[in-house]
């Protein structure tokens, strides 16, 4: 599966593989759990025959993986599915070198075997290594436990009511001018349990949860169709991010779409998509040519991931990444010389684990290392990039950022992107203010489709909506939109954010990496974002 497609929602089958191994079950299962005592004596038994095997290092990670998913198409529902997988995986250094085995047997003598079994891999690993595994310290925590501050639990929530609140949405979308809508609601607990030869025994319950929908509109006439999808961001959240729906509401700039923090009111967007979706059929397709942009944080997330998450992790940095994913042009060099021009001074892009309410929010990554924060880019210059504990040598980092990462408890353990987000401003700025300065321009609400190279440097990037700006005053609806520009560039081009008050977090559910690949979820946080003078093509227009 290619990696664009985790950033988009389409079938049950994108559902999946979310929940590798997983096997069926009733929804009352989903509240049943594992007792703590019973999975530290459980990782005693891993860590001990590892030990004993010859591992010099070792740490286990017991998980239960528990997911619902409800699929809608205009006033019907198509599938429910209630999923479950769990099993153990055994990580552990021996000779210097990993090894890694996973099992679904949850006996004694399942998870022992799978203990020898990586250490064997480890020895047999070591043979072809040329330098040792080097792993930034931990200090072990002793037995803690984290858990997403959630108001209410998604599993405790009647089917009926969830899939009532979909349909419900789906029909505001068509009072609104779509000929057909479809939804979806992903829900997802974590039950993951991790315990290394450092002494920690960590447990931490995870809860997230998307509602992403598509709100189509057709001219019968003509045949033409063009789609709205939703605005509300994926949430590391419990389900008051649905039920609260009237708790918190911010309108964009010239009020031309609404949006929410801290609650989603799904059916308001749904209904406001319809009409978009519709308007969209008339819109006036776009003049190619240079514009400030005016970016919403619905739509700058998808650009952070992609020109800031992506080239800053450092296995692609360093190319292990080269085969599948590609590489990186913030290369070691660049950030060696602490003078590397990411972007505009005023442009501070930071890294974190511990923002509430993200999908990258954690209590300790999948290395027991405790989460946190630091900078990627300070005042425009490339000052860091992403490490686990095994690359931190490699920068000069005396601990790990904790971004460690693995899927499911049958996938290793590797860098996964945490939460990347741009700073807000720190003058005082709102979007309607931001639009008064501009003559022309563009101001485009949520993410789209996008290209970029293998070294995440020349891109193109679409939208939801897109309106003229024209002196000062945010105009009629336009089509065909899209940007190009590189990284460089484009951060270099940034010449205003607005304050906190106007920050927000958008986000992917699919984000893929990694051979056999995996699937991992991340937020990213902005202001609304102006940048001068980009180039916009229009999309619609044939060449030659």
């Amino acid at each position: 599966m290619e990696r664009r497609t985790f950033l988009n929602f389409s079938s049950m089958a994108l559902a999946s593989t979310l929940v590798p191994f997983s096997r069926a079950i009733a929804a009352e299962e989903l509240l049943s759990s594992m007792p703590t005592a019973a999975k530290k004596a459980l990782a005693d038994v891993a860590l001990n025959a590892a030990t004993k095997a010859g591992a010099s290092y070792a740490d286990v990670r017991i998980g239960r993986y528990l997911n619902q998913f409800i699929t809608t198409r205009d006033l019907n529902v198509e599938n429910v599915a209630n999923t479950e997988s769990a099993g153990v995986g055994v990580r552990v250094i021996a000779n210097g070198a990993y090894g890694f085995a996973a099992t679904s047997d949850m006996s004694n003598d399942g998870i022992a075997n799978a203990a020898r079994q990586a250490v064997a891999i480890a020895k047999a690993n070591a043979k072809l290594q040329s330098e040792p595994v080097r792993l930034a310290p931990v200090k072990g925590v002793g037995e803690v436990s984290w858990n997403t501050p959630i108001k209410k639990d998604w599993r405790t929530v009647p089917i009926k009511e969830k899939a009532d609140l979909l349909i419900a949405a789906n029909k505001a979308g068509i009072e609104g001018g779509a000929a057909f809508m479809n939804s979806m609601l992903f829900q997802v607990n974590q039950q993951k349990y991790f315990a290394s030869t450092d002494g920690s025994y960590i447990e931490q319950d995870l809860h997230r949860l998307w509602a992403p929908f598509q709100a189509t509109a057709v001219d019968k006439a003509t045949g033409k169709f063009r789609s709205r999808s939703g605005l509300g961001a994926p949430v590391g959240m419990g389900y008051e991010y649905l039920d609260a729906r009237k708790e918190h509401k911010l309108k964009a700039a010239g009020g031309v779409a609404t949006l929410y923090t801290g609650s989603y009111d799904i059916i308001e967007d749904a209904r406001a998509a319809g009409r978009d979706a519709k308007a969209k059929l008339t819109a006036k397709s776009v003049l190619p040519g240079k514009y400030d942009l005016m970016l919403s944080p619905e739509h700058l997330w998808l650009t952070i991931h992609e020109n800031v998450g992506h080239p800053t992790e450092l296995d692609r940095v360093l190319g292990y990444e080269a085969n599948y994913a590609g590489t990186s042009f913030a290369t070691l060099d660049k950030w060696e010389s602490k003078k590397f021009k990411y972007g505009n001074p005023m442009v501070n892009l930071y890294a974190d684990k511990i923002t509430p309410g993200s999908l990258g929010c954690v209590g300790y990554d999948d290395e027991g290392v405790k989460t946190k924060k630091w900078d990627i880019v300070k005042d425009g210059i490339l000052v860091n990039y992403q490490a686990t504990r095994d690359q931190a040598h490699i920068i000069g980092e005396k601990e790990s950022h904790g971004c460690s990462y693995a899927d499911s408890w049958n996938s290793v353990q590797f860098q996964r992107m945490p939460n990347v987000s741009l700073a807000p401003g720190k003058k005082r700025l709102t979007p309607d203010e931001m639009v008064k300065d501009i003559k022309k321009g563009i101001y485009i609400v949520g993410d789209g489709s996008f290209s970029i190279d293998q070294q995440r440097y020349n891109a193109q990037f679409g939208g939801q909506l897109f309106y003229e700006i024209k002196d000062g005053k945010i105009g009629q609806m336009l089509e065909d939109v899209a940007y190009q520009t590189n990284t460089q560039e484009f951060w270099g081009n940034c010449s205003a954010i607005c304050d906190e008050r106007d920050w927000r977090m958008g986000g992917s559910f699919f984000d893929g990496k990694g051979q056999p690949p995996q699937i991992s979820i991340v937020s990213h946080g902005s202001s609304t974002t102006r940048f001068n003078g980009v180039n916009v093509i229009n999309t619609a227009r044939k060449i030659g």
